[in-house]
């Protein structure tokens, strides 16, 4: 059972924030605590948020599906941006997702060793010619200049549900395309976190501010099939499911993240194993559940995102009985919507 970590501070209201609110409400130009943060986001570029220094890793189109995960897993990434050669343009994303699309494609209508004879042929670029006959559409072609507001960097990704968001500059003799590095979520959060002093006055109760996902949530036993999981990640386009026992207590959490770990020792014989003895096969560096309750505010989330990696909170009751599910997505379309 991986680490839970619970928070539970300032159940009350915040003052400021709530009369900041009211102003709101008569018409009046205060700003709201809401408005506090979006105006510090249209304040820095989307640059502003890259480390000092940092390393990308991109990968090309027609190398082979086998080499990339590869290099992903070598790197301790799950998704890389693409780079079509031939057009000398930036080509998308590779993705978790397209892993597991392949998985589910392979799986349904392949035997193993016709499938892994395939793979070992596949490239990248063929990755989008299998979504396309399993009826997904085409996937975004999402970007952003590095020096546009980190604003607009947050409201593309809502509008798009997309987790991370590629920095693309131009060179203005050439007119080549650049990829300068990916922008994810959690960067972004943290970035927040870290350096925007208003979120100490985003102190409303989730009960009350009303983000996250309470109905229809997708959930697994111990004894759950891997392939059983993966195909609730595909059909619902989430990245986690929590684990629950025979009472409804979260006991675990397992993600996208963790399949990728079965795919490079072998995924076709892995598939049919319950998730509770795939997660015996997880990295030491697995980061733990991470819940939280409906008394729990943004402030004390963002605590917790400055001091470590943090992508979603599974919001439980006193019982530790599964409530819902709050995504990075969910807090940054409160933040700019």
């Amino acid at each position: 059972m991986a680490d839970s970590i619970s928070f539970d501070e300032s159940k009350t209201t915040d003052s400021l924030e709530e009369e900041t609110d009211i102003y709101a409400e008569q018409g009046d130009s205060r700003p709201t605590p809401r408005s506090r943060v979006c105006a510090f986001l249209k304040q820095h570029s989307s640059y502003d948020v890259l480390p000092v220094s940092y390393r990308i890793i991109v990968l090309d189109t027609s190398l082979l599906v086998k080499k990339a995960l590869t290099a992903l897993m070598q790197n301790g990434i799950v998704s890389a941006p693409l780079w079509d050669s031939i057009r000398q343009k930036f080509a998308g994303m590779l993705t978790v997702s397209d892993f597991l699309n392949l998985i589910q494609y392979y799986y349904e209508r392949s035997s193993y060793s016709a499938a892994l004879e395939e793979i070992e042929q596949c490239q990248i670029q063929q990755f989008r010619e299998i979504e396309r006959k399993i009826g997904l559409p085409p996937p975004q072609m999402l970007s952003i200049h590095p020096l546009k507001s980190l604003y607009e960097a947050c409201k593309l990704l809502v509008e798009a549900r997309a987790h991370r968001l590629p920095l693309v500059d131009v060179d203005s003799d050439t007119g080549q395309e650049m990829i300068v590095s990916v922008l994810t979520q959690y960067r972004i959060l943290k970035f927040i976190a870290v350096n925007c002093t208003e979120i100490k006055l985003l102190r409303k109760p989730l009960s009350e501010i009303k983000i996250g996902v309470y109905e229809n949530l997708a959930t697994a036993r111990l004894s759950t099939t891997v392939i059983d999981v993966i195909s609730m990640f595909v059909e619902k386009r989430i990245s986690s499911v929590p684990i629950l026992d025979e009472h409804g207590v979260v006991i675990n959490v397992y993600e996208t993240v963790d399949v990728m770990t079965l795919i490079r020792s072998g995924a076709y014989y892995g598939l049919n194993l319950p998730v509770g003895e795939a997660m015996l096969k997880r990295t030491e560096d697995f980061p733990g559940v991470h819940t939280c309750t409906l008394n729990d505010n943004l402030h004390s989330i963002f605590d917790l995102i400055r001091a470590k990696p943090v992508y979603r909170l599974v919001v439980v009751d006193s019982e530790k009985k599964l409530k819902g599910i709050v995504s990075l997505s969910d807090i940054m379309r409160y933040l700019v919507t």
